[in-house]
């Protein structure tokens, strides 16, 4: 089959589009915003068949989605707490109107995908990714596939210790309250102290407290995964000098203990803010040759 890959990063705020000859090779991209599916995913199809013949697409999307293909939701956004979106079917919206194989996961997985093959993960076994943005979410990679069960993972609903400010921020997560996203999203720290981190000042304390829980985070990945990589990204992430903070918090909490700390790594994402759309390529490369 010839013709050109289209990948979507499908997120709550904005939808990235992008054309290929390969999921490195991008050679157009476009932005339009989120708002209800039917304006949306129209938009979104109009844009990706003006660019030439299409061979396949790939879908990394917001979630809870179904990815799992023997599952009759499949490709389907599930309950989102964002209005109007849950239920929609966003893969079969565009296997219906393109009439091109669709291959489709969480946006986290495209972008772990991505990483794993072209980026911080080349050459590993294995391959952690979380975002910290908006949301909090992550995925697992081991030779080469996702980590997944009964769905995908959601390790930003995890409960951390609380260790600041004796508990008293109940966070913000409208199903957990102070689960990870809940204290350390984007929105939660706009909530509790007023400003993303990156507007605090450099000695405030949400600096160490952000990177506290976020080395929980890491150290929980890998006491249950033992991932050669931990990548984390997404707009929290910028914040100057927090990835430092978080290795070291990581470090102390491991307190030397676990085997084969020294192969095992924390490190930002090689591939930037291009991980999603070319993890989106990646799952259209698979479903043309049917993986």
């Amino acid at each position: 089959m010839s013709g050109l890959l289209a990948g979507i990063e499908a997120g709550g705020t904005k939808f990235v589009l992008g054309i290929g000859t390969s999921p490195e090779a991008v050679t157009a991209r476009h932005v339009i915003a989120t708002r209800n599916p039917e304006t949306t995913l129209d938009e979104a199809v109009r844009w990706l068949s003006s660019q030439g013949d299409i061979a396949a697409l790939g879908i990394g999307s917001f979630g809870p989605v179904e990815r799992d293909p023997a599952r009759p939701r499949w490709g389907q956004i599930l309950d989102t707490p964002k209005p109007g979106w849950a239920g929609c079917d966003i893969a079969g919206w565009f296997a219906e109107r393109m009439e091109v194989p669709v291959g489709f996961d969480t946006d986290v997985t495209a972008a772990a995908l991505a990483e794993y093959r072209y980026g911080a993960g080349r050459g590993k076994a294995s391959l952690a990714y979380v975002t910290i943005g908006t949301g909090i979410g992550g995925s697992i990679m081991v030779d080469g596939r996702p980590l997944a069960g009964a769905g995908h993972l959601e390790m930003g609903h995890y409960y951390p210790q609380r260790t600041d400010s004796g508990g008293r921020f109940e966070g913000v997560c409208p199903y957990h309250g102070d689960c990870l996203e809940g204290l350390v999203s984007g929105p939660a720290i706009e909530r509790r102290w007023g400003a993303s981190l990156s507007e605090l000042p450099a000695d405030h304390e949400a600096h160490a407290i952000v990177a506290g829980y976020l080395a929980q985070l890491c150290h929980a990945i890998s006491a249950f995964g033992a991932p050669e990589v931990i990548v984390l990204g997404g707009g929290v992430m910028k914040s100057p000098g927090l990835l430092k903070q978080v290795r070291e918090a990581s470090e102390r909490i491991e307190g030397g203990y676990f085997p084969g700390r020294e192969r095992r790594s924390i490190v930002s994402p090689a591939l930037g803010e291009d991980a999603g759309i070319v993890g989106a390529l990646t799952l259209a490369e698979e479903a043309m040759h049917g993986k």
